[in-house]
């Protein structure tokens, strides 16, 4: 196993799993996720961090997915902690394994950067919602300052080994928009004590208009 393969499987994870509980981090987590009702999808559910923020009485059903086998087993384990049935499966946003209409909402925080195809992830997430459902995001990418910007595209290539992939130059309400959503902005701002070339977030609602 070389050292890209050793980290990718036990350091990316424990990355992701720090670094997306930072506090202010974990604040925004606490605004959005408890606004999840009925049916639940999370995607990219791994590490189990979300889970202590969804009222469980305002929900019918939870699944979610994620690829990374560690971050399942982390997931799992919160879910036995939280003490709810959960449909925890392997899988990737590009193929979600669910069918048509089958959720009210769709949650996904910190995950679009790193996703092989964003639009095409997007338009899965679009697909499983039932008409009128909705898509809470809470998301990180690409800067609105110019100068920020730049220095994002010189990082990312350094970052994206590090960080398993994730991308620092995605745009995110735009790219719910161009999926087919009619979006709802909660929010956009660089996050408290973090360097503005990783700290760009974005939150919002998007309503699936239309069949």
């Amino acid at each position: 196993m070389g050292l890209g393969s050793w980290w990718d499987r036990h350091g990316v994870p424990r990355v992701i799993k720090f670094a997306c509980g930072m506090p202010a981090i974990m604040k925004l987590r606490s605004r959005v996720i408890p606004m999840a009702t009925g049916d639940v999808f999370e995607l990219g559910c791994g590490g189990g961090i979300n889970q202590q923020f969804y009222n469980a009485a305002a929900i019918d059903s939870y699944a979610g997915i994620d690829p990374g086998g560690k971050l399942l087993e982390y997931a799992r384990a919160e879910a036995e902690k939280k003490g709810w049935k959960a449909d925890i499966r392997d899988g990737i946003g590009e193929e979600i394994p669910f069918a048509d209409n089958s959720f009210d909402t769709v949650v996904c925080t910190y995950t679009m950067c790193s996703v092989q195809d964003q639009p095409q992830v997007v338009k899965e997430m679009r697909r499983i919602l039932r008409p009128g459902g909705r898509l809470l995001f809470l998301e990180h990418g690409r800067a609105p300052d110019a100068d920020v910007a730049r220095f994002q595209d010189r990082l990312e290539p350094w970052w994206k080994p590090f960080a398993g992939g994730c991308h620092l130059t995605r745009p995110v309400t735009e790219a719910v928009r161009a999926g087919g959503f009619d979006v709802e902005p909660m929010g956009a701002a660089y996050l408290p004590k973090t360097p503005k070339s990783i700290g760009w977030n974005e939150w919002g609602i998007g309503r699936k208009v239309g069949a």
